[in-house]
């Protein structure tokens, strides 16, 4: 798929005029859930051919029943230490995600990070924890961030984002990206439709019009009503 755009560039800090963004709201996603049709359900009479449709990750890993209930692991000394250092926002600062880090990536690599981070901080230089564990890290979302009854389950990466977004284009024939977007100002594509500029969701969901909290929204309608090329679909469908 190309990526390229006509006549129109897009970038990352800010979404063109003539971009709309709509949150969806829809019922409670449980796993097991026939996410698509739950979302083609909701998006009925508002989006179209021509839109794209953004799911949220947690969504889709939700449906798939890709998580784990916080209170079921049983955190390290080491997972307690790194916790106490971490950020009051991040998912490093709770020690049952950070367990699963180190379950994914191993005691070793985790030490070595750390080591990393205390000599790069030295020299004043911030991230190398995350260089090194980065994968490792994106794999989690904190209890915090998942809305109820899901407050204290830690949400895994979903399983094919890209095979989810391209069966719901076969299913309906809206083009569709799963997403993984915070109120942080970050927002990233995991898997798309073969028609979706990845670039030009991204900057239309830098603001997180999904939510972070309690707004049922995990879906969001996207819409170009400017003038020129849609930024949101790529040359070649």
């Amino acid at each position: 798929m190309s990526l390229a755009l006509q006549s129109l560039k897009v970038n990352h800090a800010e979404a063109p005029p003539g971009l709309i963004a709509i949150p969806v709201r829809t019922p409670l996603v449980r796993p097991g859930d026939d996410l698509i049709a739950t979302v083609a359900q909701a998006v009925r009479g508002i989006a179209r051919p021509g839109d794209v449709v953004a799911v949220s990750e947690s969504a889709v890993a939700v449906a798939q029943g890709e998580f784990v209930v916080a209170e079921l692991v049983r955190p390290s000394r080491l997972a307690y230490a790194l916790s106490r250092r971490a950020g009051a926002l991040a998912t490093m600062s709770q020690p049952e995600s950070v367990q699963l880090v180190i379950d994914r990536a191993g005691v070793w690599k985790v030490i070595y990070a750390t080591l990393l981070h205390v000599i790069a901080r030295a020299r004043g230089r911030r991230g190398a924890f995350y260089e090194v564990l980065g994968e490792a890290i994106a794999a989690f979302d904190g209890y915090t961030g998942t809305m109820p009854p899901y407050e204290r389950a830690i949400v895994f990466s979903p399983s094919d984002p890209q095979g989810t977004a391209r069966a719901f284009r076969e299913r309906t024939g809206i083009e569709c990206a799963v997403v993984d977007a915070n109120d942080l100002g970050k927002a990233k594509v995991l898997g798309a439709s073969d028609a979706v500029h990845a670039g030009a969701v991204e900057a239309a969901l830098m603001h997180n019009p999904h939510g972070n909290s309690d707004e049922q929204t995990p879906v969001v309608v996207l819409k170009w009503r400017g003038h020129g090329p849609d930024p949101l679909l790529s040359s070649v469908s």
